[in-house]
Order: C-alpha cells, then sequence, then structure tokens
C-alpha cells in the first residue's frame, strides 16, 4: 500500500544541535521498524551565506531553523509514538505537542518540495528579488537556472561589484 499521497510534512523539535543526530537516529528507526512506508522524508534545510572574515569571503552553510527537522509522513498514533521517543527528539510542532501538520504555502516558502521550472517561471535575464536569508531584499539578475538542482545562480550588487550568488528556487521572486 502506497501512503506518500496522504504523507504530509511535519515538524519535531530536537535537542540543540542534534538535527542531524535525529535524521541519523530517525533513518535507523524506519529501517529497524519497516517505517519505509509511513515516513518518507527527512529534511533539514539549509542556506548558504556569505561571510568575510580577515579580509576573505566565503560562503558557508547555516540551518535555516536550528533544532528543527522536518518529516513527510502518514501520521498513525504508532508512527507518532516512535519518532517522539526518537533519542534526540524533545517532540512535535503543535498544540499540546499534538503534530500539525504544514500548510502548502508554509511547504513552499520552507522550501521542503520540489517546484519545477513549469511553476517556476523564472528565466535567464529575469531580475528578481531574494526573499529568504542572509542576502534577504537583494535584488539581482538571474545569470543561469540550474532545474535538476532546484537552483538558480543570479548576480547581485556586493562589496562594491556584481557577485554571483547560488539560491534555491523558493528563496527568489520575480520582479
Amino acid at each position: 500500500m502506497d501512503n506518500y499521497e496522504n504523507a504530509k510534512w511535519y515538524v519535531i523539535h530536537t535537542y540543540a544541535s542534534y538535527e542531524s543526530v535525529v535524521k541519523n537516529n530517525l533513518n535507523k528507526m524506519i529501517e529497524n521498524n519497516g517505517l519505509q512506508n509511513y515516513i518518507f522524508e527527512i529534511e533539514i534545510p539549509v542556506e548558504e551565506e556569505v561571510v568575510e572574515k580577515n579580509g576573505k569571503r566565503k560562503i558557508v552553510e547555516r540551518k535555516k531553523f536550528p533544532g528543527y527537522v522536518f518529516l513527510k509522513m502518514v501520521h498513525t498514533d504508532q508512527v507518532w509514538y516512535m519518532v517522539a521517543n526518537t533519542r534526540g527528539v524533545t517532540g512535535f510542532v503543535g498544540p499540546s505537542s499534538k503534530p500539525l501538520p504544514l500548510s502548502q504555502d508554509e511547504i513552499k516558502r520552507m522550501g521542503l518540495e520540489k517546484v519545477t521550472t513549469k511553476d517556476f517561471n523564472i528565466y535567464v535575464g529575469d531580475n528578481v528579488r531574494i526573499i529568504s536569508g542572509a542576502l534577504d531584499t537583494f535584488v539581482g539578475i538571474v545569470e543561469e537556472v540550474y532545474e535538476d538542482k532546484q537552483k538558480v545562480r543570479v548576480f547581485v550588487q556586493m562589496f562594491g561589484r556584481q557577485t554571483p550568488v547560488e539560491l534555491d528556487f523558493s528563496q527568489v521572486e520575480k520582479i
């Protein structure tokens, strides 16, 4: 039985800096208990940030939502119990720790699901505004679209010159 159509995105809270540990523990728990038809994806959204240290610029990845892990799963009492009792998990996000699925709008804004170029509708040469991340509110011109990676390369005016940055589809909007 394929439950994928019934799966929704949920958010679990973890101990500080335990996101990767929780993801690994969940993967083991899924494998050990045969829950592949109930838990489909585990995501820790990250974004790239440009940092300048000692006069050198470098791009580092940082977690968009520290302390949270996102799960695409079918909610049953058994799955809820097993996830909630995974080492490093402090509970589900929702009223009284009852899991509350994310809305389609929240899923899109957080970049949890792939956006096809058909839905994306942004092309090389388009002017875009960055709507999330370290460069929020910056404006730039699309140089390349990488559909396979769900990313765009955008030139933004930064550090006194045009600087190329790679962004997720969900981080830009056409202007």
